[in-house]
């Protein structure tokens, strides 16, 4: 933490570690900053929270090995701040800077909370409704800029389903290209036909492309994402309803 900030600063700011702290075991890294002073708390307002740590998995066992967030200015409730309780009066804007690593995308992509979002996708192949559900995902970083990714899915047409197990290599889009599939190889089943992978192909752009995503209410964009060998960093820009820390719990 800074070492010269205004006392009631450094107390507001120490007492909401401390709460957060209280709600996790043994966390490698937990940093809070809250930027204001006594006269801008009692009009209930903030110029910003400032939020580090390292080891934290998020609800649903979702773990980041990295995060840095800061927060525009926000409006407080003054009696709770005071205390080290910051709750938000206000949606505020956020910009957080995650860092994951291959076993953390994996958890992630096998949490009951993403399988819950992997079920049941409908795509129009030339007029005909394919469903699909995604089963047994596992995803790998092995170079800088390119992603391999396995999955078995289980295809639905025509009132029959099969299972295809498939490994798909790509690089993601940046602010200069649009996503590019290298190859798309099937290990089991009797493959799939190339208007279904233009049809899975048009589903995903779209999915990208849109302006935001919703997470338990909370609205993110992904403005940025750097591939590491074996780590994922993501610069995400969003509007939340309240401050995540009360969500986190160390993972073991």
């Amino acid at each position: 933490m800074p070492e010269e900030r205004r006392l009631e600063e450094q107390l507001i700011s120490q007492e909401a570690e401390r709460r957060l702290s209280n709600q996790l075991d043994e966390a490698e890294q937990i940093d809070v900053d809250v930027q204001t002073d006594l006269f801008k708390i009692l009009q209930g307002q903030a110029d910003g929270v400032s939020l580090s740590g390292q080891g934290l998995v998020i609800k649903e066992n979702i773990r980041v090995q990295e995060i840095k967030l800061q927060t525009d200015s926000i409006a407080v409730n003054p009696l709770s701040a005071i205390f080290g309780q910051i709750e938000l009066n206000a949606p505020v804007n956020a910009i957080a800077r995650i860092v994951m690593t291959e076993s953390d995308i994996n958890q992630a992509l096998n949490s009951e909370f993403v399988q819950s979002y992997a079920k049941n996708y409908d795509l129009n192949v030339e007029g005909e409704i394919v469903n699909f559900e995604m089963q047994n995902m596992a995803l790998s970083l092995p170079f800088p800029g390119k992603v391999q990714f396995q999955a078995v899915i289980q295809i639905t047409e025509k009132g029959n389903s099969r299972p295809l197990s498939f490994t798909a290599r790509f690089c993601p889009r940046t602010n200069a290209n649009p996503i590019i599939l290298e190859s798309f190889d099937c290990h089991q089943g009797e493959g799939v036909t190339l208007e279904l992978v233009l049809a899975l192909m048009h589903k995903i752009k779209k999915l990208v492309n849109l302006p935001y995503f919703t997470w338990d209410g909370t609205r993110f964009k992904i403005i940025n994402m750097e591939i590491k060998q074996h780590s994922l960093i993501l610069l995400i820009e969003t509007k939340m309803r309240e401050i995540p820390p009360s969500l986190l719990e160390i993972s073991n």
